[in-house]
């Protein structure tokens, strides 16, 4: 097949049912969500430890003795003084069972990221080839989660002990030469081209597993093979097809370079959340889709579906509709989720209100200091990028048993109660919030609403009560509410960047 084939076979696929494919790749940005649960206990458990244990009324009463910090800038000395009397605190918080639950909170949350990265892409992998094959992606998806989860984990430890053998001998290989070489010169200086050129070996050698184990999940997926056989799979493929192979990995590197130069034009412009979700909307799909594509003509079964017949415009106004229509009906068709979700809300905000009262003219804090140097344009993107970004991670890491939905709504609401009540002047943060939070609240709000109904789903799926075709049309569902709960939160950016920092002040 023409190397066009593939790429013809990616836009396709990309375009016709983008909702069938991109909620596997929304589930992996979500994975932090997951994994952040663990801290959060940890920091639970922690908590009542030390209220328990009797520390924590000392630890209130030394940080009300030293009253609010000084300006670092404006008193660099009298900021090192007020930081020195933070120094008996640590000793009240680090104790034997704090240290250990932070241990084992740590090891836990990278076992789980492991776990759940493996079950992840072994999902996506599955779904790309699922399309390419113009079967539905996100059934094929959870059906390949499931059966090849565990052979992707063992692909990634494998590359792992790759990398630290690799790693090791040049290093080992590298030090050795070096040392026998200044000892016989007697100069240290003639060893650095010998470090050097480890370093180059070692880089070569890097890249070549690299490689290998780029395409080694394919493998997996289409051959349905093992951990040493998709390597050997993909050697042979690579020995067969090298122009497709280097095809691939030429796009590869100059995607994965393109990304990183438009996140960090726009980290620039303190816009930072550009390339998470271009590279899980865009960038990653389309690297996942060519790959699959590319070894799917090697083995014959490329039937990728037909070219979409709309123009991308077209497709782009559809698809705002559609989220829009979504939107409103999962908002009616699901009254329970809402009224619960906004329970927790004001339940987080109670305990945030409740947590930060004892340090009340303690600690400070100020929305006019907050919007000090914001720049109008700058400050909506960066807002509407940010809070799609957490609505999006909310929803998609609700398929945890919406636990991590519920986590993060809890998490949210005690932040805002604990700026609100630590706010210098209250009137003025409510001014600010009203004309944007209109809008922004309740879509955060659906949001996690729609996390815990996709986690009741995965739930009731789990135990056999529907089948796995409900899970993967409540995922699907959930992409396109979110495509609407982000035109609701791009107005309200625009009106938080644009309108809040400035109406009320005519009034004062």
């Amino acid at each position: 097949m023409a190397l066009s084939d593939f790429v013809a076979a990616v836009v396709a696929v990309l375009r016709r049912r983008p909702g069938d494919l991109l909620p596997l790749y929304l589930l992996g940005i979500a994975i932090p969500a997951i994994v952040r649960v663990v801290p959060f206990l940890a920091l639970g458990v922690a908590y009542l430890h030390l209220s328990t244990s009797g520390r924590l009324k000392p630890i209130r009463a030394r940080l009300a003795d030293l009253g609010p910090p000084p300006d670092p800038n404006a008193d660099p000395e009298a900021f090192e003084t007020w930081a020195s009397g933070l120094e008996p605190l640590v000793d009240q918080l680090v104790t034997p069972p704090v240290l250990a639950l932070a241990a084992v909170s740590v090891v836990v949350s990278v076992l789980l990221f492991a776990v759940l990265s493996a079950v992840v892409a072994a999902g996506q992998l599955s779904a790309c080839y699922g399309r390419l094959r113009d079967t539905r992606g996100i059934l094929a998806g959870i059906d390949g989660a499931a059966r090849f989860w565990l052979r992707f984990l063992g692909l990634f430890v494998l590359e792992v002990v790759c990398w630290a053998v690799v790693l090791g001998t040049i290093g080992i290989a590298t030090a050795l030469v070096a040392g026998g070489v200044s000892l016989a010169t007697g100069s240290g200086a003639v060893a650095i081209p010998v470090v050097l050129l480890g370093a180059f070996v070692a880089f070569l050698v890097l890249l070549v597993v690299r490689a290998l184990f780029a395409l080694a999940p394919v493998a997996i997926v289409v051959d349905d093979a093992g951990v040493v056989a998709s390597l050997r799979n993909v050697l042979g493929f690579v020995r067969s097809q090298p122009v497709a192979a280097a095809f691939y990995y030429v796009i590869a590197i100059g995607v994965l370079v393109g990304l990183s130069t438009i996140t960090g034009l726009f980290s620039v412009a303190d816009i930072v959340t550009v390339g998470s979700l271009l590279s899980a909307l865009v960038a990653m799909p389309a690297l996942d889709l060519l790959k699959t594509a590319i070894y799917c003509g090697y083995r014959d079964r490329l039937r990728p579906p037909e070219p979409p017949a709309r123009s991308l415009r077209d497709e782009a106004r559809a698809g705002l509709r559609r989220g829009w229509q979504e939107l409103i009906a999962f908002v009616r068709t699901h009254p329970g989720a809402h009224v619960f979700a906004a329970g927790l809300g004001l339940l987080g905000f109670w305990m945030g209100w409740v947590a930060a009262d004892p340090f009340v003219g303690t600690f400070e804090a100020s929305i006019t200091a907050r919007l000090e140097g914001e720049f109008p344009p700058t400050m909506a993107a960066n807002l509407f990028g940010n809070n799609w970004l957490v609505a999006l991670t909310t929803a998609y890491a609700g398929v945890a048993f919406a636990i991590p939905a519920i986590v993060s709504l809890l998490f949210n609401g005690v932040s805002i109660g604990v700026v609100a009540r630590l706010e210098a002047d209250p009137l003025e943060l409510a001014a600010f919030v009203v004309p944007h939070g209109l809008l922004e609240i309740p879509a955060i709000l659906i949001a996690s609403a729609l996390g815990i109904s996709v986690g009741v789903t995965t739930w009731q799926t789990w135990r056999g009560r529907v089948e796995q075709s409900e899970l993967a049309d409540a995922l699907e569902r959930a992409f396109w509410v979110l495509v609407g709960v982000g035109i609701v939160l791009a107005i309200a950016a625009v009106i938080e960047g644009f309108v809040s920092p400035y109406y009320y002040r005519l009034f004062l």
